[in-house]
């Protein structure tokens, strides 16, 4: 297998470490598995981000496998200027699609991209520059302004999901959603604020996220085909 990552198993769930720059992830495979939806997080988070692990073991409940890794190093963190270098982040974010397509674990499964405030950015400039190869992005409390000249790009099913407070944040979505070419709805969990503490305002989050990856990633392309032979567990 080309640039077979370190690899450890336990009852569908794998620790990896992604090339080329070795960042660490836990990629989840459901039995039967139909889809798999990479996660990128915000500023100031991680893999280990809570909201973003509750979003992806509700979607492993319901069929889909999931990708959370760290889209920096751990000396990069340190320069904050990274956090918001929305290239970077992105192109981190193509090296873990490039991985899942060329290695016999999730290899072939249509592609979902989840993103978080400035991860929701690299995730939309990520859908631009993959172009079918992703079925559907969703974004939570995300600051689409960052992805720039990529938003008129993008022709992929996105849905941007916002905090009914977060006004701001409710401002940079509505002017970048006119921007979107492709299938799109945007929707504004009432009460709730940008990191979505408020009680039902995660489950909202979940439930929008999930009816969205169901309906577009069902017909979606997938990338090359997945083969057992090549599927080391």
């Amino acid at each position: 297998m080309a640039d077979q990552p370190n690899t450890v198993e336990s009852k569908g769930e794998f620790e990896v470490s992604i090339p080329p720059v070795g960042l660490p992830g836990t990629l989840r495979i459901p039995d039967e598995a139909g889809a798999i939806v990479v996660f990128a997080h915000g500023s100031g988070s991680s893999r280990l981000s809570p909201r973003n692990t509750a979003v992806a073991n509700a979607l492993n409940s319901q069929g889909f496998a999931t990708l959370l890794f760290d889209l920096l190093t751990s000396s990069e963190e340190s320069d904050r200027a990274n956090v918001f270098d929305i290239a970077l982040l992105s192109e981190r974010l193509l090296d873990a699609v490039h991985w899942l397509d060329r290695d016999g674990l999730a290899r072939g499964y249509p592609l979902g991209l989840f993103g978080a405030s400035t991860g929701a950015a690299a995730a939309l400039v990520a859908a631009a520059r993959l172009g079918d190869r992703v079925g559907a992005v969703v974004s939570r409390g995300g600051r689409p302004d960052l992805a720039g000249d990529a938003l008129d790009q993008i022709r992929t099913p996105t849905l941007p999901i916002v905090g009914g407070v977060d006004d701001v944040v409710i401002e940079l979505n509505e002017e970048a959603f006119v921007r979107l070419n492709g299938p799109k709805a945007l929707e504004i969990v009432p009460g709730a604020s940008h990191l979505f503490p408020e009680p039902g305002a995660l489950e909202a989050v979940i439930g929008h996220a999930a009816r969205w990856f169901a309906r577009h990633l069902a017909a979606s392309p997938a990338g090359p085909r997945r083969t057992t032979e090549n599927t080391q567990r």
